[in-house]
């Protein structure tokens, strides 16, 4: 079976809202005009309840089917916020928000799960509940935790939960995921060096936190090659390096660094903070200074069910799409992994074609995925909800 018809009809539609959502970019958790709009919508679509406001700035929609008898309550999510980048693309509906684009296809997203929306607001040939999550501040902002933490899961009941992202480099009418981790869990760090500056030319008067920190910074990547199981993915990266000085003839007083730690195994993740702290502080004292490491926990390992998995792969088989289920997981970071914590479901990538790379100043979302994503998700509430 193809994509669903209704979509094709839905199209001009559909791309005008992204289009619209392109142009007007919001940030993390400020997002009046997109979740006023997507709130909007949803209400002329007739959904049941339309709240604002979940998790500060998000929107929740439901949509009951035809028959209650099943007691299930599946959600689908969409983010809604856009990136501190500045458009580079040209296009006619560019950013008008200096500073601000959709550089990672949010608004693709977003447009999607409405277009999804509307058809199953119509339709209704399902047996249970829908509940539709336009999240805030997935870049970096943790909105996926802040609408849990405002009872999303347990309010409406969730039984299970699937998402998706457009993925640069699939082709168009393709899908790609996998049974458990998809993508990495992010930890950043930040460690500062502290030691007694000088004059260059005396360096055995003084303390030297830049050598000491070049140590550091060499020392750290032996914890992947030589602490960590081959078999278990992680990527440490030292991001920045600076000190407190700014003349070549002084040895300075401070150093620090920042960077970020990935894994693919939720158990590494305790291990390599251990690590961190152990050769910062140790190195730093074998050489008379001091070390102290601030270490920030980020979004967890995004871990897909596999039942969740091999459902969501026969919704997209039978709109057409060719479906990739066993892809190999990536090193970035997805706060849809809070959601996975709470509640089996799946997180899928969706075909953007050969597009510019999401972050990218010249990306774009492609149009042309944007009935198989909603025919996808339509698909999905269907089978996952049958009705009688």
């Amino acid at each position: 079976m193809p994509i669903k018809n209704r979509f094709a009809e839905l199209l001009p539609e559909i791309t005008a809202w992204r289009h619209d959502m392109h142009e007007h970019p919001e940030i993390m958790y400020d997002l009046p005009r997109t979740a006023g709009m997507v709130a909007e919508k949803l209400r002329a679509f007739g959904c049941d309840e339309v709240i604002e406001g979940i998790g500060r700035t998000g929107v929740v929609g439901v949509i009951r089917g035809k028959a209650q008898g099943s007691g299930r309550a599946i959600a689908l999510r969409a983010d809604m916020d856009a990136l501190p980048i500045h458009e580079q693309t040209g296009l006619d509906y560019a950013s008008k928000t200096p500073g601000a684009m959709h550089a990672c296809g949010h608004d693709g997203h977003t447009a999607m799960l409405l277009g999804a929306a509307k058809y199953l607001a119509e339709t209704r040939n399902f047996d249970g509940t829908l509940v539709l999550i336009f999240q805030p501040a997935e870049e970096g902002g943790a909105g996926a935790k802040a609408m849990i933490d405002d009872g999303l899961m347990d309010r409406w009941q969730i039984d299970e939960i699937y998402g998706v992202h457009n993925a640069p480099g699939i082709p168009v009418g393709e899908i790609a995921t996998c049974a458990g981790p998809l993508q990495a869990s992010s930890d950043e760090f930040e460690i500062v060096v502290t030691g007694k500056g000088g004059h260059a030319a005396e360096p055995h008067n003084a303390v030297d936190t830049t050598l000491v920190a070049a140590q550091i910074v060499v020392t750290l990547h032996t914890i992947v090659s030589r602490n960590i199981d081959p078999l278990a993915r992680v990527v440490l990266t030292v991001g920045t390096f600076s000190t407190d000085s700014s003349a070549s003839n002084v040895i300075p007083d401070t150093a620090r660094m920042e960077g970020t730690v990935r894994c693919l195994d939720p158990g590494m993740r305790g291990l390599a903070e251990a690590r961190v702290r152990q050769v910062a502080e140790d190195t730093a004292r074998a050489f008379g200074a001091q070390a102290e490491v601030i270490w920030t926990p980020g979004y967890p390992v995004t871990v897909n069910d596999a039942t969740s998995v091999a459902r969501a792969a026969e919704a997209a088989r039978a709109v057409g799409m060719k479906v990739d289920d066993t892809a190999r997981p990536i090193m970035p970071s997805e706060d849809f992994s809070y959601f996975l914590e709470k509640r089996p479901g799946a997180y899928l990538f969706l075909g953007n074609g050969d597009t510019a790379h999401c972050h990218h100043p010249a990306y774009n979302f492609n149009d042309e995925a944007i009935p198989y994503g909603c025919s996808f998700f339509a698909e999905l509430v269907e089978r996952r909800m049958p009705a009688a």
